[in-house]
């Protein structure tokens, strides 16, 4: 399958923090669905997840998800409750008008964005995480670790993969594992914490952590 065969649409849902978009890439026979977030920063969507669209080929289900704040322009993040509330508003539109939504279910986004998904996974009942440069702590202050919103997942058995930058600076690959344990599986990635203008190594560490959950064609549960 081309990506050119999925179908690409958008759709507004209104939620209690404003209005939010979701950017859908559709192949025909979806075999499960991959919702991510976006970073705190930036009007664009980054090289990576972009990337990621192109697992139509695979027959995921993509979908990106802008936060309300970026929809309206602004250029700073809203505060990370804010954040949450509104991926919660969102994730409730897709799954009651579902349809070719399907399980299973994987969420995730990059830094800003795979801590919502990290924070709310239990909340919208994922089976699987996606999360691409987590910012484990802010730069030059390992102290104010941020392990403790991963290890919601983790904890919970829920499968989580993160993919980070080899020189990020909000916590390279090692750091990343030795906080996380062996309940996350961590993957290095060229660059920093924006990877590098073509991820082809996010791609394929994304597509090497969601082919095993993926539904065949039937439709059947692998066993």
């Amino acid at each position: 399958m081309s990506q050119a065969a999925a179908r690409q649409s958008i759709k507004e849902i209104d939620t209690p923090v404003g209005m939010a978009r979701a950017h859908f890439w559709a192949p025909p026979h979806p075999g499960g669905t991959l919702v991510m977030g976006h970073g705190a920063g930036g009007s664009s969507w980054s090289p990576d997840l972009l990337a990621l669209t192109s697992l139509t080929e695979q027959g995921w289900l993509v979908v990106l998800v802008e936060q309300p704040w970026r929809v309206a322009g602004r250029k700073v993040a809203t505060p990370p409750a804010q954040l949450d509330v509104a991926w919660l508003a969102v994730m409730a539109a897709l799954t009651c008008a579902r349809g070719g939504l399907g399980r299973p279910w994987v969420v995730g986004g990059r830094s800003a964005g795979a801590r919502v998904a990290v924070r709310t996974a239990a909340a919208v009942r994922a089976d699987a995480v996606l999360a691409l440069s987590f910012p484990l702590h802010p730069p030059g202050k390992p102290e104010k670790s941020r392990a403790g919103e991963a290890a919601l997942v983790t904890d919970a058995g829920t499968p989580l993969a993160v993919i980070q930058g080899e020189k990020d600076p909000f916590g390279n690959p090692e750091q990343i594992r030795n906080a996380l344990g062996r309940g996350a599986q961590v993957v290095a990635a060229r660059g920093t914490h924006s990877f590098t203008k073509n991820p082809t190594d996010v791609l394929a560490a994304a597509s090497a952590f969601l082919s095993p959950l993926r539904l065949p064609p039937d439709g059947r549960q692998r066993r």
